[in-house]
């Protein structure tokens, strides 16, 4: 045999396999994960959306957020402000771009292909693949350090561990076991589809919710109420440059912004939905909810602590450490301490297996359709983590630390597009046969690319991006203007260009390319009720084995 023949051997046997009775064939533009789900898939109730957004808000990060908004010299009620004001937002522009995956069932990575053309509809894609790999990687840093603290609970002396890394090596040997320990663990769950997450959510939300309220409490009873550190007032610095309301601004801007790329591929998670209705109570209930009360809770924490260890500790594996007297207090100490690291551990880790890796893995499969699906998708970005090697990013770089927070910049006027085009140019009409091919595709546009989104998205960049490289090189008199714009970068990218992109679009109409989508359930993808809804004749189950031919929209398709 050949080596042409070998190749050719081999490329058939890592191609992915599809049932293609279930429409589930693969190609340059599909696979089993990409198609538009059907009802049989579609497994989540409300309480999967409580849990996805409830492992978002059980988090270290969440956790520490006040303390941003305080050491900008703001009161503990406007801390609070920006937190539910935020958290609003967040649940709420989550629904708008989610919405077209609860409607047509399909995900960020073909949804993009309407707006940006079949080509095009990489740019996007590629901006998210970047943001997975590397917040995967800090995710994994993060949870390392849980599980260090868990070892030292078990064996004190691991705290005491010697360092044999050389000086030119930006961590400890305390810190990489713990990282290593966290990403082997973590591995076993790349292997649990979607469709199945309910009972780790489930096991995130009770563990890590009792752990934080016990923390609380035992907090509140050790110390005998708050510290001073609840009563802060406002506390500009003098001369500062922005007034208390610029400020609350900016908090908001970093609040929505820090989970911009998760609203951004709501669409991955929202079609796997039972029913609308299951995602926006979930959504809304957890979201705003959970994610404020976590925030209460730390603030709470972290005041009555003060008044025990008479220091402020906004980091949770410091707090920890402390409490346990880095592994030399009492056992029942230890235990404590194991309970409560180990809860914020295991959070850490399925958010990231949920929120970096799975969307990682549907992402590339979005690239490669023909190799990769969620679950190979999703060991690639996990292995990636290191290639990223986070503890340079995070020991050296935390000027990088702050552009991942502030990519708003970029994934907002992504996002205005995105619903410009739905609910305004498309009116929530899509043709789900056209996203799965190149020839004769409305959304091919111009060779696979729709040129009206790509100025509609730099207008949205351009205002803000000044004040993102300002802040970023930490400039010591930036101008006044940039900065405020940039404290405005979500909703200014936002609404910048979706305005524009209906304007082109108004000014340069696309042909044939709106208002369109299939007379009949092509995939199988809805009920009865749904077809009903969106204007489509359901196949019914007898005529799905048929080989009759029907006529949709000018074209035959077999059913």
């Amino acid at each position: 045999m050949g080596i042409k023949h070998r190749l050719a051997a081999i490329d058939r046997k890592i191609q992915l396999k599809g049932n293609i009775a279930q429409h589930e064939q693969t190609d340059a533009w599909s696979n089993r994960d990409l198609i538009p789900l059907p009802p049989s898939r579609r497994t989540w109730g409300w309480f999967n959306y409580f849990g996805f957004w409830a492992i978002s808000s059980l988090n270290i990060a969440n956790w520490q957020t006040p303390s941003s908004f305080l050491t900008m010299g703001l009161s503990v009620r406007q801390a609070m402000l920006i937190i539910v004001v935020g958290r609003i937002i967040i649940a709420l522009f989550s629904a708008l771009i989610a919405w077209c995956g609860l409607e047509w069932h399909i995900g960020f990575t073909v949804q993009n292909r309407y707006s940006w053309g079949m080509r095009a509809s990489y740019f996007p894609l590629l901006q998210r693949i970047l943001l997975n790999f590397i917040w995967n990687a800090v995710q994994c840093w993060n949870g390392g350090r849980l599980i260090a603290v868990c070892i030292t609970c078990i064996w004190p002396s691991f705290a005491r561990i010697p360092n044999t890394f050389g000086p030119n090596m930006p961590t400890t040997t305390y810190e990489f076991v713990g990282f290593v320990i966290f990403w082997f663990l973590s591995t076993p769950f790349l292997w649990l589809r979607p469709e199945k997450f309910k009972l780790p959510f489930q096991i995130v939300c009770i563990w890590c919710g009792v752990g934080m309220l016990s923390w609380m409490i035992w907090g509140l009873a050790v110390a005998g109420g708050v510290g001073p550190l609840w009563n802060t007032g406002q506390q500009l610095p003098e001369g500062s440059k922005f007034s208390a309301s610029w400020l609350i601004m900016a908090g908001i801007n970093q609040t929505v912004g820090g989970l911009a790329a998760g609203i951004t591929n709501g669409s991955d998670f929202s079609r796997y939905a039972k029913a609308r209705r299951s995602y926006v109570i979930g959504t809304i209930t957890s979201c705003v909810i959970t994610g404020t009360l976590v925030c209460l809770v730390g603030l709470v924490t972290a005041a009555s602590c003060q008044k025990i260890y008479g220091e402020v500790y906004w980091n949770p594996p410091d707090l920890l450490m402390v409490m346990m007297d880095s592994g030399n207090g009492s056992s029942k100490a230890r235990a404590g301490v194991f309970f409560l690291s180990a809860g914020f551990a295991f959070t850490a880790m399925f958010e990231n297996i949920c929120g970096n890796t799975i969307a990682g893995g549907i992402d590339l499969a979005g690239l490669f359709p023909r190799y990769i699906d969620i679950r190979r998708g999703a060991i690639i970005t996990f292995v990636a983590a290191w290639v990223v090697q986070p503890w340079q990013l995070i020991n050296r770089a935390t000027t990088f630390i702050a552009v991942l927070s502030s990519f708003s910049v970029f994934l907002a006027p992504i996002m205005g597009i995105m619903a410009c085009d739905y609910y305004l140019l498309r009116k929530r009409k899509v043709r789900l046969s056209h996203l799965y091919r190149t020839h004769d595709s409305i959304y091919f546009f111009w060779h696979g690319v729709n040129w009206r989104a790509i100025p509609a998205w730099m207008c949205g960049v351009a205002p803000t991006l000044g004040g993102l490289i300002v802040t970023v090189r930490m400039d010591p008199d930036p101008p006044r203007a940039l900065i405020q714009l940039y404290y405005m970068a979500f909703l200014i990218g936002f609404f910048i260009s979706a305005v524009v992109f209906y304007v082109l679009n108004f000014a340069f109409p696309p042909k044939d390319a709106m208002d369109q989508y299939d007379e009949f359930d092509v995939y199988g993808t809805f009920t009865a009720k749904e077809a009903r809804r969106v204007g489509v004749v359901p196949i019914e189950d007898e005529r799905l084995g048929s080989e009759e031919n029907v006529i949709v929209n000018g074209e035959e398709t077999k059913l």
